[in-house]
């Protein structure tokens, strides 16, 4: 691949990933979900499986574990997420997720759906499988990380 084809893909890859992430936070936004940001999205994404402690949040987002320590401050102070007991480290505190963010969590996954479903009218299902299993064979696990 020349320098120029490799910077197109690239330059399509982060247009896609920005628009995409936009799209997602706008349908968030329109299920009534005001006071969120993307940053929150991304966050939820490593916290929904079964939940983070802050220093796993901050590696998952690529942040400090100040930056991480803080974002969990605002989602829990708006309800989305509350800290427990770490079940296996007496020392740390497990940051889950609660319903509200739960729903939050859904609300994304509509969202991401319908974008996903517009691109339909450009792709075919084909395409549409091979671009995400192409996409899985080259970052399969992520991590999600905001890109600003």
């Amino acid at each position: 691949m020349q320098n120029s084809e490799a910077m197109a893909l690239t330059a399509a890859l982060l247009a896609v990933a920005g628009d995409l992430t936009q799209r997602i936070n706008e349908g968030v936004v329109a299920r009534g979900f005001t006071d969120i940001r993307p940053a929150h999205g991304f966050a939820f994404a490593r916290l929904a499986p079964g939940g983070a402690t802050v220093t796993d949040l901050a590696v998952h987002l690529g942040v400090t574990k100040q930056a991480a320590s803080q974002l969990v401050d605002e989602i829990v102070r708006k309800g989305y997420a509350e800290r427990r007991p770490h079940p296996g480290d007496a020392r740390a505190r497990l940051i889950v997720l609660t319903e509200r963010g739960w729903a939050c969590t859904r609300a994304a996954e509509a969202a991401a759906a319908e974008v996903v479903g517009a691109w339909a009218e450009v792709l075919d299902e084909g395409e549409l499988r091979v671009l995400r299993e192409g996409l899985l064979r080259i970052a399969p696990y992520g991590p999600l990380r905001p890109s600003w």
